[in-house]
C-alpha cells in the first residue's frame, strides 16, 4: 500500500524525511540509498556567512541518544547558492527539499530567504527559531519570546510564496500557543520538535562536548515529541511535522497518530545512514498490514 501523501501542495512519495543536520544537503543520502527511498529532507541550516562550528568534541553519546553541539556549521548563504543548490538539482531530482534557514539576528534571517529566493530545486523553507546556537537575548531561542518570533516572520514572510515552517523548542511551556501564534504569522507549517537542552560531564565535572552544553536527541526524546506534535495539531490547522526519537516504523506511526502529517529521522540516520529508508519501508508495511 502506497503511502504517499499530499503536503504543501506537492507530492511526497512517503512520509519521512530527514531532518536537518542529519544528512548536509543530501551528498550523504546518495552514497547509502537512493533519494528515492526517502519522502524529503531538510538541509543543514544555512546562515547569511559561513560558520565553522563549535570546538571538538561536538558529539556524546549516553545510554538514550546523543547530546551535539555542532555549531550551525554550514558554507553560508553564497556557498550554498553557488555550489549546494546546484548539486542539489543535478542529484536529487523532484525529491521535495526543505532549506532550513538560522540567524542570530532577525535581518540574517531575511536575507537568508531573500538571496535564495530567485533559486530552484527546493520546496520551501523550515525556519530553525528554536536552536540554543543562533539565540537573541542571551540564550533564549527566537521561538521562546513571541515579540522576537513575530518579528521574524513580519520580515521573512513577504520576501516568499514558497512553504514556510516553523521548527519550534521541547522546553516550550505553552507550544500549542508558540504554534498558534507562528501560524498567526504567517507560518504555513509547525516543526515540533527540536533537541531538548542539556550537558554531559566525565568523572571530573568536565563537559564532554567542547561547547560545553548541548542539545539532547534519540530515543528518549520520544515522548515529548509526541506530546508537542498532539498540542501543536490541537492548536493549529496547518500540517505538523514530527520529530524526535524515531528509530522504527512503529515510531513514525505514533507521530502520524498523534497528528503529524510528515516525520523527520534525525538522530537515527547517525546511528545507521539507512534509517530513513528502513523506517519508511516499515511504515509502509504496518499500512499494508492495517
Amino acid at each position: 500500500m502506497s503511502t504517499a501523501r499530499e503536503v504543501f501542495g506537492t507530492r511526497f512519495a512517503n512520509p519521512v524525511l530527514m531532518a536537518a543536520g542529519t544528512c548536509g544537503f543530501g551528498e550523504p543520502l546518495v552514497d547509502v540509498m537512493s533519494p528515492g527511498e526517502v519522502g524529503g529532507l531538510v538541509t543543514k541550516s544555512v546562515t547569511l556567512a559561513p560558520r565553522h562550528g563549535n570546538a571538538p568534541p561536538r558529539v556524546a553519546e549516553y545510554p538514550g541518544g546523543m547530546l551535539n553541539s555542532v555549531g550551525l556549521a554550514n558554507p553560508g548563504l553564497k556557498g550554498v547558492r553557488d555550489r549546494k543548490l546546484p548539486w542539489m538539482r543535478r542529484h536529487l531530482g523532484d525529491l521535495p527539499i526543505l532549506v532550513s534557514v538560522a540567524g542570530a539576528t532577525v535581518d540574517e534571517y531575511e536575507a537568508v530567504v531573500g538571496g535564495l529566493e530567485e533559486d530552484e530545486g527546493f520546496l520551501g523553507y523550515e525556519l530553525n527559531l528554536s536552536c540554543p546556537n543562533d539565540a537573541h537575548l542571551h540564550g533564549t531561542p527566537f521561538c521562546l519570546d513571541a515579540d522576537a518570533m513575530r518579528e521574524v516572520l513580519d520580515r521573512v514572510r513577504p520576501r516568499t510564496e514558497r512553504p514556510l515552517l516553523v521548527k519550534l523548542a521541547p522546553n516550550d511551556p505553552d507550544i500549542g500557543a508558540t504554534a498558534a501564534l507562528a501560524v498567526a504569522c504567517g507560518a504555513d507549517g509547525i516543526t515540533a520538535i527540536n533537541t531538548l537542552p542539556g550537558l554531559l560531564s566525565d568523572a571530573g565535572g568536565k563537559p564532554r562536548l567542547g561547547a560545553g552544553r548541548g542539545g539532547m536527541s534519540g530515543p528518549a526524546l520520544l515522548p515529548a515529541g509526541l506530546a508537542a506534535v498532539r498540542q501543536v495539531a490541537e492548536a493549529v490547522d496547518v500540517p505538523v511535522v514530527g520529530v524526535g526519537g524515531i528509530l522504527t516504523g512503529a515510531d513514525a506511526a505514533t507521530y502520524l497518530e498523534a497528528g503529524a502529517s510528515l516525520v523527520q529521522v534525525g538522530t537515527g540516520s547517525f546511528a545507521d545512514p539507512r534509517c530513513a529508508g528502513r523506517v519508511a519501508r516499515q511504515l509502509a508495511v504496518r499500512s499494508w498490514s492495517s
